[in-house]
């Protein structure tokens, strides 16, 4: 199998389950979205979580793909920066025990916190604290974080940080690896659009989007959309939702329809869990259809539970399927 590493926001998911929607117009927060905070902004949202039932988890888009990776038996690495505090000390034991090799940058400020609001129909808003993930320049990146690895994963909410994304995919392609960018969220590529354009462009060579995102970045309906991605990059994957998932390569298209579940617990970490599922794919040489298949295996588990900490009896259930949808 091929090996991975991700760079992203480390930080710590902060996650409670909503009655209702009310919570989010409290502080202005567009369901379905991540919104970055401040610091006034974080201390009112974090005065309201102490009163609430608050399950706690390592996070980021790119922390989670790699999480559901190390949980395959992938063992990839993860690039980021946390506080010297109590929060980023969780982090970096979180990652050794579930199996990723951490590179992480101390730095003497507040660690990230992603304060997660689950809605009762699943959907998930973000009101992300960076802190200290938001601090991390590129001189903290050097090509040896990249040595033994054929993939770098990244997070498209990195993008607040140019610099960093920039030197990090130099690197990576100047080391002979391939790189795969999240598209994150839809706001996230409307705000920055020239940016993530850049990117796909230039760099990328597998791109993940969503519905959304993928009409943001490419003003169009997701069929026209996983074109134009796929005229600018090796793979491109279009997810959408209870309507299954794209993706294309070397002009020849897969489908898979999305896994049928009785209740939808949460919606955190589908997407990350379901680049997981196609990255894993990828790195062990399956179809495209397989890859496909394994990324929607993945989501379709991890949108049943709250936060991103599946069973070993769900990881081992999740492992016979693939091993299924392999040899057919």
């Amino acid at each position: 199998m091929k090996k991975i590493i991700g760079i992203g926001n480390a930080l710590v998911d902060a996650l409670v389950s909503l009655p209702n929607d009310d919570l989010l117009h409290t502080f202005g927060l567009p369901k379905g979205s991540m919104t970055l905070i401040g610091d006034g902004e974080q201390q009112r949202i974090q005065e309201c979580f102490v009163s609430l039932d608050v399950q706690r988890a390592t996070g980021g888009s790119a922390g989670n793909t790699m999480l559901a990776l190390a949980n395959l038996g992938a063992k990839p690495g993860f690039i980021g920066a946390v506080g010297d505090d109590a929060t980023g000390q969780f982090f970096a034991t979180n990652c050794e025990q579930c199996g990723i090799v951490p590179y992480l940058t101390t730095l003497p400020v507040q660690s990230g916190v992603a304060y997660t609001f689950i809605s009762p129909d699943g959907e998930r808003t973000f009101a992300t604290y960076l802190g200290a993930a938001a601090m991390m320049g590129p001189e903290s990146l050097t090509a040896g974080m990249f040595e033994g690895y054929d993939y770098l994963y990244v997070e498209g909410y990195l993008v607040q940080n140019h610099a960093l994304i920039l030197r990090a995919v130099e690197l990576a392609k100047e080391m002979g690896l391939k790189v795969c960018l999240d598209l994150a969220s839809y706001n996230i590529v409307a705000a920055d659009h020239e940016f993530f354009t850049r990117l796909v462009t230039d760099y990328v060579d597998i791109v993940f989007a969503n519905e959304e995102e993928a009409r943001a970045f490419s003003a169009a309906d997701p069929a026209t959309a996983l074109e134009h991605l796929h005229s600018l990059c090796e793979v491109a994957v279009v997810k959408l939702g209870a309507a299954g998932s794209t993706v294309m390569c070397e002009g020849e298209k897969a489908f898979a329809p999305a896994m049928k579940v009785d209740k939808v617990v949460d919606t955190t970490a589908a997407g990350d869990f379901y680049a997981a599922g196609v990255m894993y794919g990828l790195m062990n040489g399956y179809t495209l259809t397989q890859c496909a298949e394994i990324g929607t295996l993945l989501s379709g588990h991890v949108i049943q539970t709250v936060g991103t900490r599946l069973p070993e009896e769900i990881w081992g259930n999740i492992k016979s399927e693939i091993s299924k949808i392999v040899e057919r």
